[in-house]
């Protein structure tokens, strides 16, 4: 007579520990791919990302100081300036980048008070393609020079028959008075002039005049005044070049404020011609 109910075998002590072990875990289908925990190497890769990253950036602070420095102290040594003169360098984008190249991108220099020739003026260099090794020239280059009404005071006072000690600025024109004379009278006369630049000098063109507070045409000062008035009625050259390097060239300028604004362009071989970094000469 069989047993419809068969007592199943009691489990093995020594292998409770088996069975403890594998109770929690799920059983795996068959086939199923084991599943790697991977999250690990993540982090681990993220870690050397930020390393790289940071040693980048470490680099980069650390050149872009060096490179700023060294434009700060040719500067100060070419130009002869005071060993403190406040230099601004603007090098835009990753410089890193830009020395592995060999050429910075763009560089912007400003300083306020520069002095040059005699004058002193706030001066601002844009230049793009700057070497910075070997002797090729700059892609190219422009200045700005900002002149206070002193300062073109002194500047005027070189042109000939010029009264510089009386100018003053008045947007758009540079204002003078002068004095003609009629038999015994001893005339005021004042001129406003508009400042351009021809062939790399700046001329001063009246405007115009104004003598007892009323305005009048050239013409008519020459009616009431003959050929005396000729002395006011004139364009005025101004040469520049013994003030600035030879490698600058006078394109525009104007009143602006209380002050002349100059703009040059800069030849490119300025970089490495050493007569264009000399001043020019006037005739």
């Amino acid at each position: 007579m069989s047993d419809e109910h068969p007592t199943q075998p009691l489990p093995d002590p020594r292998a409770q520990w088996v069975l403890a072990t594998d109770a929690g875990a799920p059983a795996s289908a068959p086939g199923a791919p084991t599943r790697r925990r991977r999250w690990p190497w993540l982090v681990a890769l993220l870690a050397v990302a930020a390393l790289v990253v940071g040693a980048w950036f470490a680099g980069e602070y650390i050149a872009r100081g060096i490179v700023e420095r060294t434009i700060r102290d040719q500067l100060i040594t070419h130009l002869d300036l005071p060993a403190d003169q406040q230099i601004d360098v603007d090098i835009p984008g990753q410089i890193l980048p830009q020395l592995i190249s060999g050429r910075l991108d763009s560089l912007t220099v400003s300083s306020a008070d520069v002095p040059f020739g005699g004058l002193s003026g706030d001066v601002v260099v844009r230049a793009t393609g700057i070497p910075i090794r070997g002797d090729a020239p700059a892609e190219s280059g422009s200045a700005t020079v900002t002149l206070d009404e002193a300062e073109v005071r002194a500047l005027l006072a070189s042109v000939d028959g010029f009264p510089s000690e009386t100018v003053t600025l008045a947007e758009p024109d540079v204002v003078m008075t002068t004095e003609l004379q009629l038999f015994a009278l001893t005339v005021p006369v004042g001129v406003s002039l508009t400042p351009s630049a021809s062939a790399g000098d700046l001329v001063l063109t009246p405007r115009t005049f104004r003598v007892a507070d009323a305005e009048i045409s050239a013409d008519a000062l020459v009616a009431q005044f003959g050929a005396i008035a000729t002395t006011v009625v004139r364009d005025w050259d101004v040469c520049i070049a013994q003030y600035l390097p030879a490698g600058l060239t006078l394109t525009s300028v104007q009143v602006d404020g209380e002050d002349v604004v100059a703009d040059f362009d800069i030849d490119g071989a300025i970089v490495t011609d050493a007569a264009l970094q000399q001043n020019g000469t006037c005739a």
